[in-house]
């Protein structure tokens, strides 16, 4: 089967007898041409089969009305959530968005931030991968005038504009929220800690546990790489085995924490009244899972929506490649049938 080539302008040009700048200038709606020309050269780009090259007016234009999106999971939940938030908002503004994904991986995020400085776009909103340490990739962005907003997984000392929630006091209030139900000894599934949302967290868990006298006990915090399904079922086995176990979990996602429900009732251990569990983020799964997972919720899509709107505002306005900007949303608990010790103890009595 022959492929046909594209129609190009001086295709347009060649077949309605008009100059390709007439033709380019109707086709971008210039002022300087009638609308009854407008209409016909569009009717006619339209039954030739023609495609506006995006890609070749964004090298003449030097920009593109393109967002870069660099994420680390699109699988995940609040990754997708997050994409949404963007999506919706560049779109109604006229923007397309060009994601790409880490898989947590220092070098891929440096692979695909050189992709997408090539690609000319008008902003870059990033979420860091687990093992970004160095900044340095994105220094050309600045150079170049080119905002850039980080969402949630942020650095620390890197002048941008910033998205995040306030996770130190979600993880206080996740903890908190576990002592009121009872819980004398909580573990923590901690994630990387040089990543500002698990570290943050994770202070947070001990300041409850310190404010509520209760101890702090290096071996009931469990650091993971990934806080992957697997490192939740291996760890939640390793705690419950010990002669005194934990009789409440902390868990800095949603995915070790549903592991850790399903590890416990595989073990026997009764959720909630002998081992409490809370995750964080609300994914899907949380209301699914048996018992349904007590969780902080967490606006990914109102945090993409606003990162958006960051960049969109800079294709309008100059950037300022010294501004250092954080915005900051609130979290709010949901208590599920996993936490929620004192009622099944009510129910006993």
């Amino acid at each position: 089967m022959k492929i046909k080539k594209e129609v190009t302008i001086y295709d347009l040009a060649k077949e309605l007898n008009y100059s390709p700048s007439t033709i380019s200038r109707a086709l971008n709606n210039h002022k300087s041409i009638s609308k009854k020309t407008i209409k016909l050269i569009k009717g006619a780009a339209e039954e030739m089969g023609y495609r506006p090259n995006n890609l070749a007016a964004g090298l003449r234009n030097n920009k593109s009305n393109t967002i870069g999106v660099l994420i680390s999971r699109i699988n995940r939940p609040f990754m997708a959530s997050l994409i949404s938030g963007i999506e919706e908002t560049a779109r109604k503004a006229g923007h397309n968005v060009l994601i790409s994904q880490s898989n947590d991986k220092y070098e891929n995020e440096i692979s695909n931030c050189n992709t997408l400085y090539d690609s000319r776009i008008t902003g870059l909103i990033v979420s860091l991968s687990m093992e970004t340490v160095e900044m340095d990739h994105f220094q050309k962005f600045v150079d170049k005038g080119i905002p850039i907003v980080f969402v949630d997984r942020v650095p620390d000392n890197f002048n941008s504009y910033k998205v995040v929630i306030d996770n130190y006091t979600a993880g206080y209030s996740a903890t908190k929220h576990l002592i009121e139900q009872g819980c004398k000894r909580i573990a923590h599934f901690a994630g990387a800690q040089h990543r500002n949302v698990y570290r943050e967290r994770k202070k947070g868990y001990l300041d409850a546990l310190r404010e509520h006298g209760l101890p702090i006990e290096d071996n009931l915090i469990v650091h993971f790489k990934t806080l992957s399904f697997e490192e939740g079922n291996k760890a939640t086995k390793k705690l419950l085995k010990m002669s005194n176990p934990p009789d409440g979990i902390f868990s800095a996602n949603d995915t070790a924490a549903v592991s850790a429900i399903m590890c416990a009732k595989k073990m026997g251990v009764n959720v909630p009244e002998q081992l409490a569990v809370i995750g964080f983020n609300d994914d899907p799964i949380a209301s699914i899972v048996q018992p349904s997972l007590s969780t902080v919720s967490h606006p990914a899509s109102k945090m993409g929506a606003i990162s958006a709107k960051r960049i969109l505002d800079h294709s309008i306005n100059t950037y300022d490649t010294g501004v250092s900007e954080v915005t900051v949303l609130g979290t709010e608990i949901i208590a599920r049938d996993s936490s929620l010790k004192k009622a099944k103890v009510l129910e006993s009595e």
